[in-house]
């Protein structure tokens, strides 16, 4: 049933399903390939409330998007989620969808949103098997989903591109790669954005991305350690880019896209994700053309021959891997709890140990950007803000 492995057919450049957006989808359908709809919204949407849904679906290509199974977590995925899932992919019949690479609760702890887990080879077999198990419930694999963070998982034994490969590989599923999630990572890295899409492509077999989502961010200062609350004063040290949706898609993301264009031999579904700030549906209207713009001149630049190198890159012996086990609760708790996290930095070594680490695990998380957990920690307490404030 899925529509987006077909090589024939040519490349689709759509826009996310809000509610605030759905006067201007329906008006302007002439100019929007296909739509996206964030699945965890609509789990227990009456047949009446899918209707509109249905009658989208009937005029354009529909997929799903999943944002809180965690699938790449160590824990097992809710059952009741996936059971929900599957009772709304029957009945909007999507062309494919699609999940986070990403956990979202571990020790019993909610995170409240996306969370990078500590990349080792054991959450390469355990995001697997969760992989294939959703697969079998829903009835086909998700395109799986790079996601964003503003730090890099202590604990991990793999570059975010070998790890990712060696899931998809692993798992056989396809794969949705977030442009801006990408640019965001390098940029708070220190690294080549280009370079790294490169990285990330070599990783994977050819054919495997064939999704995309783009969309914008805003930079946000990295504070001088102290308290970990939210409203906490800070002097600024520096910035670090979050990916928000709710500012325009950045010119170097479109470069990005051209780039991946020249690289990946089949169609692509290229989906603008937006959740506030809405401009002018115009302005989004203009973005779709610039993605398009820049699909353009990526398959130009790729006429002479394929690039991409079909034997991805060799995963490193990773020892010590079973620690990804210890680390997510731990990691969890750190971002749902500020006293947790005002305790670790405050005695990292007597935190550790109350937390259960061995020493190799305690390394590995003294050796974390104090910095980057600190700023995710409170950007994962917004999101939890705002998730009870919607309730």
């Amino acid at each position: 049933m899925s529509g987006l492995a077909d090589p024939r057919r040519p490349d689709r450049v759509g826009l996310g399903w809000r509610g605030e957006l759905a006067a201007g989808i329906f008006a302007h359908l002439d100019r929007i390939d296909l739509v996206e709809l964030i699945a965890d919204d609509h789990l227990r949407a009456t047949p009446r409330e899918l209707r509109p849904l249905q009658l989208l679906a009937a005029q354009r290509p529909l997929t799903l998007h999943g944002v809180a199974l965690g699938l790449a977590g160590s824990e097992p995925v809710p059952a009741q989620r996936l059971d929900a899932l599957a009772r709304l992919v029957g009945r909007l019949e999507p062309v494919a969808w699609s999940e986070h690479l990403a956990f979202v609760r571990a020790g019993g702890h909610e995170i409240g949103h996306l969370a990078a887990p500590p990349r080792t080879a054991c959450n390469v077999e355990a995001a697997a098997r969760h992989v294939e198990q959703a697969a079998r419930v829903v009835g086909r694999a998700p395109l799986l989903e790079n996601i964003a963070t503003l730090v890099e998982p202590p604990g991990s034994a793999l570059t975010e591109a070998a790890w990712t490969g060696a899931i998809l590989r692993t798992a056989g599923a396809p794969m949705l790669l977030d442009l801006h999630n990408l640019y965001a990572n390098a940029v708070n890295t220190g690294q080549e954005p280009a370079a790294m899409l490169d990285a990330m492509l070599d990783a994977v077999t050819p054919g495997c991305v064939q999704a995309v989502h783009l969309s914008g961010g805003h930079w946000i200062d990295e504070p001088v350690l102290g308290s970990t609350a939210p409203e906490s004063p800070a002097r600024s040290t520096g910035q670090r880019l979050l990916d928000d949706h709710v500012h325009d898609v950045p010119p170097p993301v479109y470069a990005l896209l051209e780039q991946l264009a020249a690289r990946v031999p089949g169609p692509l579904d290229v989906v603008i994700e937006r959740d506030g700030r809405y401009p002018a549906f115009d302005v989004l209207l203009g973005q779709i053309d610039a993605a398009r713009a820049a699909l353009v001149r990526g398959r130009a630049r790729a006429h002479a021959a394929a690039v991409l190198d079909p034997m991805p890159a060799e995963i490193a012996d990773a020892e010590a891997t079973a620690a990804v086990s210890r680390l997510e609760p731990c990691l969890a708790r750190l971002y749902a709890d500020p006293a947790a996290l005002d305790g670790w930095l405050a005695d990292p070594d007597r935190a550790s140990a109350s937390l259960g680490l061995d020493a190799h695990d305690a390394a590995a998380l003294h050796a974390a950007d104090r910095t980057g957990l600190v700023m995710a920690a409170r950007s994962y307490a917004r999101k939890r803000a705002e998730h009870q404030g919607a309730r």
